[in-house]
């Protein structure tokens, strides 16, 4: 029995290719159109697009192109190819921007982008470019049923922005280059003051501000120390409760101490 059912599957895959085959080397327009939308509402994308790739230009200017131009690229966009998927709901856009398919070609374009965000750790030039598509996005379809979704992954794309900024920032102090640290920290505070980072950004600064104080000459060591502390003060009275606060507070002795040292040289 199950042998037999075997064979009837083999045979009916067997069959559809054969169809597929013929349909694709065909000169008739029509098969492919009715095959290439079979394919489409049953998730074979990949054949579905070789036959709507043959056929599209035959249909321009014709009832039928809207419908097309849309399954065309959105078979690419469920192939995973953003990148030639966004260009051409992009276009579809431009050409249809009345369609009731618009709205959600315009987003399935911008989400795209968004795919194409590479990990925090890289080259973020994709990331920004998503946001703004995005955002584009959100800003031209206020009333979308979309705009929640659009408004969740701009966030989550600010995030890697701010992931990678806040890295490079501990990077320099991580390789004892404390002055471009705090430089980065202080500039990371001020592109992205509602980050979730910002608890930890004030504690790596004073860490970094700590270092370069400790380590420095004598006649720069005074205002340096001072400096410190002053991000000490800034941390503590922002995030009492931070989980780097014990660790801050040693710092912040071990800087009192070394002041007072100075203060009783001098």
């Amino acid at each position: 029995m199950k042998r037999g059912l075997y064979i009837l599957l083999v045979t009916l895959i067997l069959v559809s290719c054969s169809d597929f085959q013929k349909t694709l080397k065909s000169e008739d327009t029509s098969a492919k159109f009715d095959m290439a939308e079979e394919l489409y509402n049953d998730g074979k994308w990949a054949k579905s697009f070789r036959l709507l790739d043959q056929i599209l230009q035959k249909y321009r200017g014709k009832p039928q192109a809207e419908k097309l131009t849309f399954m065309h690229a959105m078979c690419l966009y469920n192939m995973k190819e953003y990148y030639r998927s966004s260009y051409h709901l992009d276009k579809f856009t431009d050409i249809y921007p009345q369609s009731e398919k618009a709205e959600q070609a315009s987003f399935l374009s911008a989400k795209g982008y968004y795919y194409n965000s590479p990990i925090y750790s890289k080259e973020q030039k994709e990331t920004i470019e998503a946001i703004e598509k995005l955002q584009l996005f959100v800003n031209a379809n206020p009333n979308s049923q979309y705009l929640s979704e659009a408004n969740t992954l701009v966030k989550e794309l600010d995030f890697k922005l701010e992931k990678k900024a806040f890295e490079i920032a501990k990077q320099y102090d991580l390789i004892k280059d404390y002055k471009a640290s705090i430089k980065s920290f202080n500039n990371f505070l001020l592109e992205f003051p509602g980050t979730t980072l910002r608890s930890e950004a004030f504690y790596y600064r004073l860490d970094a501000a700590y270092n370069l104080a400790i380590l420095s000459v004598e006649y720069l060591k005074e205002e340096r120390l001072n400096e410190a502390i002053g991000y000490y003060n800034a941390l503590k009275k922002a995030y009492p409760n931070s989980e780097n606060i014990q660790n801050a507070t040693a710092l912040y002795n071990q800087l009192q101490e070394e002041l007072n040292t100075l203060k009783t040289k001098s």
